[in-house]
């Protein structure tokens, strides 16, 4: 039985010049699952936050019909959208887009002829967004239970970080090792009183 994990390779497939169109296996897949939402996001740390809050709403994304989808970058939302929104599969669109990129989705949103109401703006990005929420301390804490305070130590001492504030530490050390921001994207969110979940984050899961 076809799963969404399917769907979201058949995608990804076709985005990078894989078979798509009439008869291709992202839109019979689609139609199978069926498939009614997808959430383009920038990366898979993005993916592992929207996918904890969920659970910790109770809520099966998958079963809804809602794919949640990591583009590998800002610069391939044009190119998702075309095939994903009216030109290609005809699914709602939405997702969460950093302050800086918010011309990328703009304009390819545009050209796809998709709807830019289901995109929620992250000041900086996701991860600053939830170190804002729970606050530097309550941070460096979870980096503690998580093993990662040796690391962290280690890397505010490079002089590279020096005159940053430590919101900005924090922020940095999430991706300076591969894996971690996948990991903290999770870890964040858990932590999260359900009041104080960051308003994009908040808006993105109210409107699925």
């Amino acid at each position: 039985m076809a799963d969404m994990g399917e769907f979201q390779e058949a995608v990804t497939a076709w985005a990078a010049g894989g078979p798509g169109g009439p008869g291709g296996p992202a839109r019979e897949l689609a139609a199978r699952l069926p498939v009614r939402t997808v959430v383009l996001l920038e990366g898979p740390s993005d993916v592992a936050a929207v996918d904890a809050l969920a659970a910790s709403r109770g809520r099966n994304l998958a079963a809804e019909g809602v794919c949640v989808l990591a583009m590998g970058g800002a610069m391939s939302v044009g190119r998702f959208a075309h095939i994903l929104g009216p030109p290609g599969l005809g699914l709602r669109l939405m997702g969460l887009v950093d302050e800086a990129e918010r011309g990328y989705y703009a304009r390819g949103l545009e050209r796809a002829g998709a709807a830019q109401q289901g995109f929620f703006v992250c000041a900086a990005d996701l991860e600053d967004e939830l170190i804002r929420a729970l606050g530097v301390t309550r941070v460096e804490e979870l980096v503690r239970t998580e093993g990662d305070l040796r690391a962290l130590r280690t890397f505010l001492h490079q002089p590279a970080q020096r005159g940053r504030t430590s919101q900005q530490q924090l922020r940095r050390f999430l991706g300076t090792k591969k894996g971690r921001k996948i990991h903290y994207g999770r870890v964040l969110v858990e932590a999260l009183d359900p009041g104080r979940v960051p308003e994009p984050l908040d808006g993105l899961l109210a409107g699925l």
